[in-house]
């Protein structure tokens, strides 16, 4: 699902973007060095340490697939929602996503309590992310990625937040930088947050100190379900389309089709 959902990450995430980004953002295009140099003296100035900095951008090059790949975007849930459905929910997720309904259901009920959110929603959404956390969740180096959208002039605000918030995800211990690796946008972990929506949402549910959203199935599934909440998600409430929580979804991905698999698929999970 991570190629996916690039096509909507400027409109569904653009306001809380720019929110991240340096105060006086870095000239895009150009010497790909010198704007680096640029936004890592912007960066420093946002408190980031020069340690980070270093570890993070030093030696950083452009990587010419990214861009290519964020030009092919457009058009990607053009499906109707029978073709796309028939590719997403399969007897084989569905079954997968019982066994971590059963594996996790006190977590999720605990979950449940606090943000609101149904397990079946949480984990329909982990199924089509990432399938519940063993499927691909991205081999770029996210700082590469990141520098590279930054630096092309159609979303650099928008993509300098990224870059700002990738960096304060090292910086608070959260990740390793040998763990900031993620998908064609920069998206991390196991439901595909950008950075910007980790620094917004993470949760430490396991209450190690640390949101890692790569190997922490609580902090995954209690950030998901505080990024539905936070979007207006309805404890008790129908997600299905029409409804306020299936608007609230929208913040997830603002995709119709997207939305209505979720749905679908939440209560396969549940089927008697």
């Amino acid at each position: 699902m991570l190629k996916l959902r690039l096509a909507l990450v400027t409109c569904a995430l653009g306001g809380a973007l720019l929110a991240t980004a340096p105060a006086q953002a870095a000239r895009c295009g150009g010497d790909f060095n010198s704007f680096i140099a640029s936004f890592s003296a912007e960066a420093a100035q946002s408190g980031i340490s020069q340690g980070v900095i270093s570890q993070a951008l030093g030696g950083v090059t452009e990587d010419a697939a990214v861009l290519a790949f964020d030009r092919r975007q457009r058009g990607t849930f053009n499906k109707s929602f029978e073709q796309y459905v028939s590719t997403r929910v399969g007897a084989g997720r569905i079954k997968a996503g019982r066994a971590m309904l059963m594996r996790h259901a006190s977590l999720l009920s605990r979950i449940e309590r606090q943000f609101g959110v149904p397990p079946q929603v949480l984990v329909a959404i982990w199924g089509l992310e990432t399938d519940y956390g063993k499927g691909d969740m991205g081999k770029l180096p996210v700082f590469r990625v990141l520098a590279t959208l930054a630096h092309d002039c159609r979303r650099t605000d928008l993509f300098q937040g990224e870059l700002l918030a990738a960096l304060q995800i090292v910086q608070r211990g959260d990740l390793t930088l040998r763990d900031m690796v993620g998908a064609y946008a920069g998206e991390i972990g196991q439901t595909q947050f950008l950075p910007s929506s980790y620094i917004k949402y993470g949760v430490d549910y396991d209450g190690n100190g640390h949101v890692d959203l790569r190997h922490s199935v609580p902090d995954v599934l209690a950030s998901t379900a505080n990024l539905l909440k936070t979007a207006g998600w309805k404890a008790g409430g129908s997600y299905e389309e029409g409804t306020a929580n299936f608007e609230a979804m929208r913040e997830w991905n603002r995709a119709l089709v997207y939305r209505k698999t979720i749905a679908y698929f939440a209560d396969k999970l549940i089927e008697q």
